[in-house]
């Protein structure tokens, strides 16, 4: 496991004398680098739109580009600042952005947009072979009143024998993380086989929101027909409650996964 970013520790004023916080609203998403299903329509504003409704104060987002020369040269309303800014915009102070896929005309990779201060943050390339660039994004969150918060953005791999591997490393990461720490592990698994619960679960201690308190993992691919339970929320030392699969319109349309929300009661 390689860190593709060095180690990030960002100066913040630190929040302690703020009122404790006791819940935290989790939204997860695969932003599709911000175009509708098969890449027909620029749909970033519209998305931006919709996440701000949710009232979340963390937001996992994979397949965030950082930049993109063509697509800023071809689509009219192309933001300025990278993705994960702009969808952070007013609402997410704090964010951390973990380059994964570099080529000619752009970047992309994982994102955490926060409510609460980023303390420090990392990128680790998990990338096992061949062209598919991976990578976890852990960021330590300080949230008034708790402990240090742990939140790892996940966008594993499509083969399978890549993502045994890649869970492997992310079980590795959670053994460095205190044993009393709140864990927040988000994002876009591709796990179709739905092995990683088991590995999850037994290796690291985490329980996956959705299988739960619903006793289901939720499908959220593709978009307008979901099938495939590919994304995921798993929780360690938090209580999980209010699992939601945003499914309906505009969700359906935003992105080819759909989002997953979740409150943890730290």
């Amino acid at each position: 496991m390689r860190s593709e970013n060095p180690s990030k520790v960002v100066p913040l004023q630190r929040a302690e004398s703020a009122p404790a916080v006791n819940s935290i609203r989790v939204l997860t998403v695969n932003t599709h680098k911000g175009f509708t299903f098969f890449n027909r329509r620029f749909i970033l504003p519209e998305l931006r739109d919709a996440v701000r409704t949710v009232g979340a104060d963390l937001l996992f987002l994979q397949e965030v580009l950082g930049t993109h020369e063509r697509h800023a040269a071809r689509v009219d309303n192309w933001p300025e600042a990278p993705q994960y800014e702009f969808l952070a915009d007013s609402m997410w102070p704090e964010f951390a952005y973990g380059r994964n896929a570099v080529y000619p005309h752009g970047h992309h990779g994982n994102a955490l947009l926060s409510k609460f201060p980023i303390l420090r943050y990392e990128n680790l390339d998990v990338s096992i072979a061949g062209p598919e660039r991976r990578g976890l994004l852990h960021s330590v969150l300080q949230v008034p009143g708790q402990h240090e918060v742990h939140a790892i953005c996940v966008h594993l791999g499509l083969s399978e024998n890549h993502r045994q591997q890649q869970l492997g490393l992310l079980c590795e990461l959670l053994e460095q993380v205190p044993a009393d720490a709140p864990v927040i592990v988000a994002g876009d698994f591709n796990d179709w086989r739905q092995r990683a619960c088991a590995v999850l679960e037994q290796r690291a201690g985490l329980r996956e929101a959705f299988a739960h308190t619903q006793g289901r993992l939720a499908r959220t691919f593709p978009a307008r027909w979901p099938l495939l339970a590919l994304d995921r929320i798993y929780v360690r030392n938090a209580q999980m409650q209010d699992a939601q699969t945003l499914s309906t319109r505009p969700w359906s349309h935003l992105s080819d996964h759909l989002p997953l929300a979740v409150e943890l009661l730290l």
